[in-house]
């Protein structure tokens, strides 16, 4: 056994830790990262998921929104994104579709005009969104610095119609306002929903759409040029070059502390001293290695499922697949689906009509593909499945995956002129090259408790008049600080809590 002294230590190597360490570092700060895999990376990583192919998958998180500019530059990251031109595409079960463009354009107005009450909802929807991109423009620049109150960050954004539909006001409501067609609420609502087991009544969907929507001031998706996994190798480039020591195999199993330091001890014995300690781990298991009562905390509630197609599959309604699959593609995710499947899946049963969305990485950034690959017109699909909380897998994880998995994909093939069983790709057994993962297969896999993608249930960006808590990053001990996405202003892949820990660490 041997004890090793920093001034930092910081569990787990996802891409928040890396940040955070990468800010300490270049502070001046001695920093160590422990991570208990044999990779980095953590939900962020890329991997050969079928190894008989060619083919590096973002297998946990897919896009970047969240990643602020700020941290790009101070960090001097080389990472490129790549924008999408499309925002999405629903195609309706009567032949038709909503497509939509990145900017509003003619093929909007057009799709728009073709559906039930389109053309007024073409008008909400400029005005609706217009309003949005106004709120997240003012509200981006705060999330990099010291926490405000309710209050202070109501009057600095200074927009009270909005802050009120927004932040008070449950966005099931607004929506129903504003909008007349149930497949244009239901294309709204999905930003409120994506790995929130929520009613479109509850608070809780309004936190998750304000986060889908205010990245960099802008809201814009854009597809990790690499994958994932490119991210990862930048952050871990800068990391290393700033002087980070980054340990993999070294599983922690318990944090002491007292007034002078803090203690991680790692599977083999071996102890890791520090006057800090930042947890780039979920809440729940900070709290068992510090042995104290774990936090409550929602479910995860999404499903996640990678595929390699041989070629993109044709669709029912007859729009080119290269546009409808080149954004976020909508499957049976109208607002009353989505409702319905919320208090299917609430009563403990799987939704009836398997809503989810898909986006495909490979139309934006084919470089996942080896060239043989891309010659040979294979594509990537991946599918995000709503409203599948933990606890239907509890009973048998195996079996209720396997009835979730065929669901999912027989409600896709609804639309699809070519079943997904033709165009998969096959292993040399025969076996199609798709991997599901439900939220218990992601708490085994990546500690999310209990699948939860957020780590804890999703906060407001703001703290409450009379909270004390400067950056949100803040625990019991003053020497330990959450650097991950149960941070306040944590979630998605935005290293937004790394950031913000590391500027606790120094005092900012």
């Amino acid at each position: 056994m041997t004890t090793v002294t920093k001034d930092v230590v910081i569990i787990g190597g996802g891409h928040n830790g890396l940040v955070a360490a990468t800010y300490l570092a270049k502070a001046g700060k001695s920093v160590v990262i422990l991570e208990a895999n044999d990779e980095i990376g953590g939900a962020t990583a890329s991997v050969r998921a079928f190894p008989e192919f060619d083919a590096h998958l973002s297998r946990y998180s897919y896009l970047v929104a969240l990643l602020p500019d700020q941290i790009v530059s101070d960090l001097g990251l080389n990472f490129v994104t790549v924008p999408r031109t499309v925002s999405s595409y629903t195609p309706d079960l009567n032949g038709a579709g909503l497509y939509i463009s990145r900017q509003w354009d003619q093929a909007t107005a057009d799709s728009f005009a073709s559906i039930p009450d389109g053309v007024e909802d073409a008008v909400a929807w400029q005005q609706f969104y217009g309003e949005v991109a106004m709120f997240a423009e003012r509200i981006a620049p705060y999330m990099l610095q010291p926490l405000k109150s309710r209050s202070e960050l109501k009057a600095a954004i200074d927009l009270p119609d909005i802050w009120d539909y927004l932040i008070e006001t449950p966005i099931g409501q607004i929506i129903s306002t504003r909008f007349k067609s149930d497949l244009v609420k239901g294309v709204v609502l999905t930003d409120a929903l994506i790995g929130t087991h929520a009613s479109a009544d509850d608070l809780l969907a309004n936190i998750c759409f304000l986060y889908h929507l205010i990245g960099n001031g802008t809201g814009e998706w854009k597809v990790p040029k690499g994958g994932m996994g490119a991210l990862v190798i930048e952050l871990e480039r800068v990391a290393r070059a700033a002087g980070v020591e980054i340990r993999t195999n070294s599983k922690v199993t318990a944090i002491s502390s007292n007034s002078d330091s803090v203690t991680a001890t790692v599977a083999n014995g071996d102890q890791f001293v520090a006057s800090h300690l930042l947890a780039n781990a979920a809440p729940q298991v900070l709290a068992e290695l510090r042995n104290k009562p774990k936090p409550a905390s929602l479910s995860g509630a999404q499903f996640k499922v990678n595929m390699l197609l041989k070629k993109m599959p044709r669709l029912k309604s007859g729009i080119s697949p290269e546009l409808a699959f080149a954004g976020t593609f909508h499957i049976s995710e109208k607002f009353s689906q989505l409702e319905t499947s919320y208090q299917e899946s609430k009563a403990g049963k799987l939704p009836s009509c398997f809503p989810s969305e898909m986006y495909c990485h490979t139309l934006s950034d084919p470089s996942i593909l080896s060239p043989e690959l891309q010659a040979a017109g294979y594509q990537t699909l991946t599918l995000f499945g709503l409203h599948t909380p933990a606890e239907l897998f509890d009973a048998n994880n195996e079996a209720t995956r396997a009835t979730a998995l065929a669901g999912f994909i027989a409600e896709l093939d609804k639309y699809l002129v070519d079943p997904v069983s033709e165009i998969i790709a096959r292993n040399s057994d025969g076996s199609p090259c798709i991997e599901a993962k439900s939220p218990l297969d992601l708490e085994e896999a990546i500690s999310l408790p209990r699948g939860n993608i957020f780590h804890s249930d999703l906060t407001f960006p703001f703290r409450e008049d009379g909270d004390t808590r400067r950056w949100g990053v803040e625990t019991d001990d003053p020497r330990i600080f959450i650097c991950g996405a149960g941070a306040q202003r944590g979630g998605g892949v935005s290293g937004i809590p790394g950031h913000n820990a590391a500027m606790a660490v120094l005092g900012k």
